[in-house]
């Protein structure tokens, strides 16, 4: 029983005088290794914050500001992590090997996320579109709220959101509207009207409305001859905010003013008649 006692008591000696020298030996080094890492995000932030004070002048849009500087975070913790890890004596080459055949399988697991990653840096550096401008693709539209690696995001006027994968986006048929948006509208009016008076009339309507712009300026004109009315056309542009409320007005004023000045919107007519009747 006592050999066992001693055995046990010679057993956590020998531990105890092990994680000494390791203490002894290493302890430093670990202790070093994370100053050098404190160090290295400490770098990271200041290198970020001095390149976007340096972007600034290049007016680039706030998502390529915003790769950019987690990029130059990344390499620059990256590379204080090697000297830490070297520090401590980690042999690199073979860890470099051991992550490359990690990063192999993660690649092939994760195709549809990188595929996301490659075209999200194609929209940010090609600029096909920009935070703030009405698009239309992936039969879907809306005003650009963000732009991300992964995704991008268009709001509605009715406050929804529409989230578009960007390997949906890049290839496709892509309808920049920018920041304002033509509206099309279209009035009949009989063919007995005064066309100069129905026009000087819309035109009026959308000189006094002050969500049309005058720059460019409005497109008032005979768009077609049909069957009962002629049609005029009316092509304003307002800012994409502006769309539907702009619209809604612009069709309640030409209802109003155009009873006012007795000008008739007609509706659909047809004349029937019965052949081998009197």
């Amino acid at each position: 029983m006592e050999d066992h006692i001693e055995n046990h008591l010679e057993t956590l000696v020998a531990l105890k005088r092990a994680a000494l020298e390791s203490a002894i030996q290493f302890g430093p080094k670990v202790l070093i290794a994370i100053v050098i890492l404190g160090i290295g995000v400490v770098a990271g932030r200041w290198v970020g914050r001095a390149l976007e004070s340096g972007l600034e002048k290049f007016e680039l849009d706030p998502p390529v500001r915003g790769l950019l500087q987690r990029v130059v975070r990344i390499l620059v913790f990256g590379l204080f992590l090697i000297m830490a890890l070297q520090n401590l004596g980690v042999e690199l080459l073979p860890l470099i090997a051991g992550l490359g055949v990690a990063g192999a399988g993660v690649a092939l697991a994760m195709q549809g996320v990188l595929s996301n990653i490659v075209a999200g840096l194609t929209i940010i550096f090609t600029k096909p579109f920009r935070v703030g401008e009405y698009i239309s693709i992936v039969d879907e539209e809306g005003e650009v709220a963000t732009v991300t690696l992964f995704a991008t995001t268009l709001k509605h006027v009715d406050l929804s959101r529409v989230v578009i994968p960007n390997r949906k986006i890049v290839g496709e048929v892509l309808h920049n509207y920018g920041q304002i948006r033509q509206i099309h509208a279209v009035v009949g009016v009989s063919y007995a009207t005064d066309l100069s008076k129905a026009v000087k009339v819309i035109q009026a309507i959308l000189a006094d409305n002050p969500r049309v712009l005058k720059d460019p300026e409005p497109d008032v004109q005979v768009e077609k001859l049909g069957e009962s009315s002629i049609d005029i056309g009316v092509r304003p542009w307002v800012k994409v905010p502006d769309y539907n409320d702009a619209s809604g007005e612009i069709h309640q004023a030409i209802a109003e003013r155009f009873r006012d000045a007795g000008i008739e919107i007609p509706f659909p007519q047809r004349e029937v008649r019965l052949l081998g009747q009197p």
